[in-house]
């Protein structure tokens, strides 16, 4: 497994923010503002080795949750290893990074996440009272890329984060302090490993009252959930794909990886560190932009596979988590994904030729808008009509690459007072291909056949698939049986053309074609 030691940015998606508060990007005190103020206490720290010495070798820092230091941070340091500085009254998080100056001893992290500065106190952080955190795969042959520690405390209706990002797995920790309020201490760790054919993600969240104080997981096989991601190579599209996995909460480092398409990565993740969020990068020809697929919120369970396949057929619309088409007022929107991929994952920039949709009212043409593929907007005559939204997109390319997609609507439709989706509907064409986009020729393939939008949950009146062999030029109809079709797939080297027409219950009609939906092989 080709897997990047660093993630990507676009991974860490909140990590700039936690960086920023404890980092040296965090605003300073002047505290000679406070020098005039009756409430300002002198915080004392005094930093310890693991020998129990005094040391310079720390980066401390104390940010405020509530009363007038409340969202500032400081940093005092002093050679000695015994720092000072004063500060308004209020409750603070203070915590200390302690190192020894050789890498492979690793680092101390010591958190307090409850600091009531009402009176001159003193602090002791003592690197002998952490912990190991010892959190590592079932696999001793697995070697580890990165990871992170981070808290979240709670006061007040205030929330402040902080976090460690660390290149080996040596890290320590402690609590330090009173307890806090109960579940106003949130702290999570991540860490990724990885071997030849496999990668790890194991993350543990806590919830309580106070910061760990060392932390050991070892889990077995059966522990771990397997999630499976199969990038495809349709004809042309062979390369190298790239995949980012991430927790879906919280703020996280993930793991990049390279993937040679077409391919498989398997990652083992802990079911504790709730779902997961994956980002696929199909291979992009050159000069042309890069295509994002993204799979969020994956729900896994321990001892369970769960297999996410991008960029292979049949592509054509899809209405997962859309309306479709919206009328506000007398503006009617179309926003139809025309080239979603055969698990229904959405393209950020899908490769065509040409793309367009036309509006008709009451059968005269209102307009063609040309661009996005599925996009457009136009403002039509108030008043009750009945409309017809033709979009079509079209592509060059081998049989297996959807070379045309063509959906048409009808509807009726009056002005609103607001957003409201009109009723339109999409047909899914969900058969079992290779990762190259393929089927065998000359044998039998069951074609599943979904229905999304105004018509899906039993809202159909009439429905009608078509398969055509000669690229649309002629169609054969065949019967939908059970929630799929059945066909003898043609010669091998043939694309294979799928066609819907339905009516839902509300007269609402949809004419839906995919040219060259598959390939034989």
């Amino acid at each position: 497994m080709n897997n990047s030691s660093v993630p990507r940015r676009s991974v860490l998606r909140t990590l700039a923010l936690a960086v920023s508060l404890v980092g040296s990007a965090m605003p300073a005190w002047d505290t000679t503002a406070f020098a005039a103020e009756p409430e300002t206490y002198a915080l004392t720290i005094t930093h310890l080795d693991r020998t129990g010495s005094r040391t310079a070798d720390y980066a401390t820092t104390v940010t405020g949750i509530s009363g007038p230091g409340a969202g500032e941070s400081v940093q005092p340091h002093d050679a000695s290893g015994t720092t000072t500085v004063r500060l308004p009254k209020g409750r603070y998080l203070l915590d200390s990074f302690l190192t020894t100056g050789d890498g492979a001893d690793g680092m101390d992290w010591i958190v307090q996440p409850r600091l009531d500065l009402d009176r001159d106190t003193t602090v002791t952080v003592d690197a002998r009272t952490t912990a190991p955190v010892d959190v590592r795969p079932p696999d001793r042959t697995a070697g580890f890329l990165h990871g992170g520690m981070f808290v979240e405390v709670t006061h007040g209706g205030a929330t402040r984060f902080i976090n460690q990002v660390i290149a080996t797995p040596n890290l320590r920790v402690a609590h330090l302090g009173p307890a806090a309020e109960s579940g106003s201490v949130k702290q999570w760790y991540d860490a990724h490993w990885t071997t030849e054919t496999t990668g790890y993600a194991l993350g543990y969240t806590f919830t309580g009252t106070r910061a760990l104080t060392g932390l050991t997981r070892r889990p077995s096989p059966k522990d771990l959930a397997t999630l499976q991601i199969r990038g495809a190579a349709r004809p042309g599209t062979a390369g190298t794909a790239s995949i980012d996995l991430t927790p879906s909460t919280g703020v996280t480092v993930g793991v990049t990886q390279k993937l040679t398409t077409p391919g498989t990565a398997t990652y083992l993740v802990t079911p504790e560190r709730g779902t997961w969020d994956i980002t696929y990068w199909a291979p992009a020809a050159p000069g042309a932009a890069t295509n994002r697929y993204s799979a969020n919120g994956i729900a896994v369970r321990a001892g369970a596979t769960t297999t996410y396949s991008f960029d292979n057929a049949v592509f054509g619309p899809d209405l997962t988590g859309r309306p479709g088409v919206v009328r506000d007022g007398d503006g009617l929107a179309v926003e139809v994904p025309l080239l979603a991929d055969g698990d229904g994952h959405v393209p950020s920039a899908p490769s065509y030729d040409a793309a367009s949709t036309t509006l008709h009212r009451n059968g005269m043409l209102v307009g063609t808008q040309s661009g996005a593929p599925g996009r457009a907007e136009f403002t039509v005559p108030p008043g009750r009509a009945t409309y017809r939204v033709t979009s079509t997109v079209n592509r060059n390319g081998a049989p297996g690459t959807a070379t045309g997609v063509t959906a048409s609507w009808t509807f009726t439709s009056g002005t609103t007072t607001g957003p409201t989706p009109v009723p339109v509907s999409a047909v899914r064409f969900s058969p079992a291909l290779s990762p190259t986009g393929t089927a065998v020729a000359n044998a039998t393939l069951r074609i599943p056949v979904t229905v999304q939008g105004a018509a899906e949950d039993g809202r159909i009146r009439s429905l009608a698939v078509s398969v055509s062999v000669d690229s649309g030029a002629s169609w054969t109809r065949v019967p939908v049986e059970r929630g799929a079709v059945t066909i003898r797939n043609p010669h091998a080297g043939t694309g294979v053309s799928l066609r819907a027409e339905l009516t839902d219950t509300g007269g609402n009609t949809l004419t839906q074609t995919i040219v060259d939906a598959y390939r034989t092989q």
